[in-house]
């Protein structure tokens, strides 16, 4: 796994929808299931929730904590 995809998991913000604004890796469960149902978007955002959904699905959310931490500062 490319760590600028890790990087960019807990630095960008979702740019549309109800969670407009907030950090990918913050985003809710079920928004990143909807998405994984629905079709995720084209491009570099579809790619980074692909790989959100993943990360989620087996449990390594906690793995994007230190990162965002060393992010925020």
């Amino acid at each position: 796994m490319d760590k600028h995809v890790l990087t960019e998991l807990v630095t960008m913000k979702m740019p549309f929808g109800k969670y407009k604004g907030t950090v990918l890796c913050d985003l809710p469960d079920f928004y990143v299931e909807w998405f994984h149902r629905k079709g995720f978007p084209k491009g570099k955002l579809g790619e980074l929730l692909a790989t959100l959904y993943e990360i989620k699905l087996n449990g390594l959310a906690y793995l994007l904590q230190p990162l965002k931490s060393s992010a925020q500062k």
